[in-house]
């Protein structure tokens, strides 16, 4: 049988499904995929997009966290802001104290230098009476008391002062780092969030790109379809007009070795091969003879084969498993 025998429109009709023969263009110069490795594709890429939307999901639960907790930092910030700005209301009052001290001190001790009794013996001896020197050498006292009082208690405000300064730096210091970590985490996973979001829709895009190809192989396929039954019907019996006279007459039987083979290209009829067609000796059964295969089913005697000789048919199969699935049977046909 010759080997340029291609795939009739009936059968293409059913194989364009499973296999690139429609040659759309594809993105790598490269053969065409079929609607069934399509489908498949879009299977795949259905499994990653929800693979990817649970991944995003995932992301919103973290960024909504960490947003949150970003929020929560800022709040903080504020809060140490406020206690801060109160601390420096406190220090400015702590200071206007001690300078109002710091005059009245100073008032004393210049009242004492004006008096010139700043030791207690020279107190007692400038004094005119016992009761001016005692009272004298009390107002000296509480003075220097007064003094040691304004001494420390201004010691004691600076000592707090730089205290409570260290105190806020340090917890500002550490808020400000979380705030950058926050900030950057909150970064991190919103960008991860939107390009998940592209792969999605990337996934989407190609699926609805796969399927509108599916879309355009079956309609080829069905117009393939149309196409082999109208080349069918204009071909079969315009081989039975030329046909050589029959040797195996019609509506008689006759017993044959049956074959089968998987070859594609065209008849010696001129229609492309498909199932339904076998390959004949024509001095034995002329072309365009139909017959009744038993385990087939119908056939049209439209090929020939340089091994087909005498009592023998080759049967087309679609497959080559399918045709070594017949193998060699002897069956007894009926003509038609």
């Amino acid at each position: 049988m010759p080997q340029r025998r291609l795939l009739p429109f009936a059968a293409l009709a059913l194989i364009v499904l499973a296999a690139p023969t429609l040659g759309l263009a594809g993105s790598g110069g490269g053969s065409t995929p079929s609607a069934g490795e399509l489908r498949a594709q879009n299977a795949a890429l259905a499994t990653k997009s929800r693979s990817a939307v649970l991944q995003l999901y995932s992301l919103d639960h973290r960024l909504t966290s960490a947003r949150a907790g970003l929020a929560e930092l800022r709040s903080q910030t504020e809060a140490l802001r406020a206690e801060q700005a109160t601390l420096r209301q406190g220090l400015a009052v702590a200071k206007r104290g001690s300078r109002i001290a710091q005059q009245r001190l100073a008032s004393r001790l210049r009242l004492l230098y004006e008096q010139g009794n700043v030791e207690p013996l020279e107190i007692l001896f400038g004094a005119k009476s016992l009761d001016e020197a005692i009272t004298n050498i009390d107002n000296l006292s509480r003075a220097t008391g007064e003094s040691d009082g304004l001494i420390r208690q201004l010691h004691a405000a600076h000592t707090a002062l730089v205290s409570a300064s260290a105190r806020l730096a340090e917890r500002q210091a550490t808020l400000e780092a979380k705030l950058r970590q926050a900030e950057a985490t909150a970064a991190a996973l919103a960008q991860a969030r939107s390009s998940r979001s592209a792969y999605i829709a990337s996934l989407a895009s190609q699926r609805n790109l796969n399927q509108r190809q599916i879309s355009r192989l079956v309609a080829a396929a069905q117009a393939a379809q149309a196409r082999s039954e109208i080349v069918t019907q204009d071909t079969i019996p315009a081989v039975v007009d030329v046909a050589a006279p029959r040797v195996a007459g019609a509506g008689g039987t006759i017993t044959v070795n049956a074959t089968g083979y998987a070859l594609g290209g065209r008849t010696a009829t001129g229609i492309p091969v498909g199932y339904g067609v076998a390959a004949v000796d024509p001095s034995v059964i002329p072309l365009g003879t139909h017959m009744t295969v038993p385990g087939y089913g119908e056939a049209v005697a439209a090929d020939t084969g340089g091994s087909v000789v005498g009592a023998t048919i080759d049967l087309w199969f679609p497959s080559e498993a399918a045709a070594n699935a017949w193998g060699r049977r002897t069956v007894t046909i009926v003509l038609h």
